[in-house]
C-alpha cells in the first residue's frame, strides 16, 4: 500500500533552503522577506503544491484536525439531513467542521477556490459532478477524500441505487392497481433524475404498462432547479390539467411532493382516494404528514462517511478505496395506501 504524503510547512522549508518562520512569514505577506527569497519559497510552494493549513495558527506540530464538508446548498432538506449525520457524529469531537456552499451555477469553480485558500485534513464531497481537473486536484491533496452521491475509483465513496428506489416506488403504486401513473421532476437532466427516470421506464414496461415523455411533468419556478414545493405545485396543476386520467404521480423529490399534495387539495381532489402520491428523500416532514417516500437514509449515510473519513485522517498508510451503494426503501404511509 502506499505510503501517504502530506505535505508540510517543514517540506516546504528544506526545498526552499530556508527556516519555517521565512516560510511562515512568506504566507502571512510578511515585508520582512526579501524577493529572492520570497520567490524560493513561493517556487517551492508551487512544486510541492502545499496549501497552508486553514487551523495552523502556530509552527508548531500539534494534534489540530479539520474536516471540510462541500456541498451544492443547505437549505434543501435532504442536504440537511445528510449533515445532521455529520454533526451527529462529531459531536463529542475535537473537530473543526468547515462549510463549502458550492451553489448550483458554478460548482467546480467554488470548490477550487475554496481548496486554494488553504488545504484541510479531510474533505467530503457532496453530490459533485466533477471535471477531470477537479479529479487532479482532489489528488494532490495530500488529504483524505470520500465522495457522497457521487463515485470515482480513486476516492471512498457514499452513493445510492437510485434506478432501484425509484422502481420500488412504481411497483408500490402498480401493486395498488394504478396504471396511469406521472412523474415530476426537476429542471435539470442530471445522472440522478436520469437513473431513477430509467427505474420508472423499466418497472412500468415490464409490467406491461405505458409511460412516456407526456408522463412527465416539472413547475415553471426555477428556483433549487424546480426541486421545490412551488416547482412540485405547479407540476401537479400541469397534470390536472392535461392528464386528468392520472391516478398516481410519483415526485422526483419530497418537496416537490409537498407542492403536489397541496395543488390536489386545492383543486377538491382527495388523497390517496383520487390520486396517489409518492415522494423521494423521506425527510422528517412527510414522516409527520403522511407521505409515502423513498427513504435513502441520509442521517445515517453522514454519519458513516464522517466515521470513514475520520479514520483515514488517522491512518498512516493510504488503503484501497471503499465504495458502498445503498439500496433505498419504500415507506408506504396514508398518501398512497387506501383506508
Amino acid at each position: 500500500m502506499q505510503e501517504k504524503s502530506r505535505i508540510t510547512i517543514y517540506d516546504v522549508a528544506e526545498r526552499a533552503g530556508v527556516s519555517i518562520s521565512t516560510v511562515s512569514r512568506v504566507l502571512n505577506s510578511s515585508d520582512l522577506v526579501t524577493d529572492p527569497t520570497r520567490d524560493r519559497v513561493l517556487e517551492a510552494i508551487e512544486v510541492l503544491r502545499f496549501r497552508p493549513d486553514r487551523t495552523a495558527k502556530s509552527l508548531a506540530r500539534r494534534a489540530v484536525r479539520s474536516l471540510a464538508v462541500a456541498i451544492p446548498t443547505f437549505t434543501m432538506p435532504f442536504h440537511t439531513e445528510l449533515l445532521k449525520g455529520i454533526r451527529f457524529h462529531l459531536r463529542e469531537l475535537d473537530i473543526d467542521l468547515l462549510l463549502c456552499d458550492l451553489g448550483a451555477k458554478s460548482p467546480n469553480a467554488t470548490l477550487m477556490n475554496f481548496l486554494d485558500r488553504g488545504s484541510v485534513q479531510g474533505l467530503l464531497l457532496v453530490g459533485t459532478a466533477f471535471n477531470e481537473h477537479i479529479v487532479e486536484e482532489l489528488e494532490t491533496l495530500h488529504s483524505p477524500v470520500v465522495l457522497v452521491g457521487t463515485q470515482f475509483p480513486a476516492f471512498d465513496s457514499f452513493s445510492w441505487d437510485d434506478q432501484a428506489g425509484a422502481a420500488a416506488a412504481i411497483e408500490h403504486l402498480i401493486g395498488l392497481g394504478h396504471s396511469r401513473i406521472a412523474m415530476i421532476v426537476s429542471h435539470t437532466n442530471g445522472p440522478t433524475q436520469y437513473t431513477r427516470l430509467e427505474g420508472v421506464q423499466e418497472t412500468m414496461r415490464k409490467a406491461g404498462r405505458s409511460f412516456s415523455r407526456e408522463d412527465i411533468f416539472c413547475g415553471s419556478t426555477e428556483k433549487h432547479a424546480g426541486i421545490s414545493e412551488e416547482s412540485g405545485y405547479e407540476a401537479m396543476q400541469r397534470i390536472l390539467s392535461e392528464r386528468p386520467d392520472v391516478t398516481a404521480v410519483f415526485a422526483l423529490s419530497d418537496v416537490q411532493a409537498i407542492g403536489a399534495w397541496k395543488a390536489i387539495r386545492d383543486a377538491g381532489r382527495e388523497i390517496p382516494g383520487d390520486i396517489a402520491l409518492v415522494g423521494y428523500d423521506d425527510i422528517k416532514t412527510s414522516q409527520y404528514m403522511g407521505l409515502s417516500s423513498v427513504d435513502q437514509r441520509m442521517h445515517e449515510v453522514g454519519e458513516q462517511a464522517t466515521e470513514l473519513i475520520l479514520q483515514r485522517m488517522n491512518e498512516e498508510k493510504k488503503p484501497p478505496p471503499i465504495h458502498r451503494v445503498i439500496v433505498p426503501k419504500l415507506v408506504a404511509r396514508r398518501s398512497s395506501r387506501p383506508g
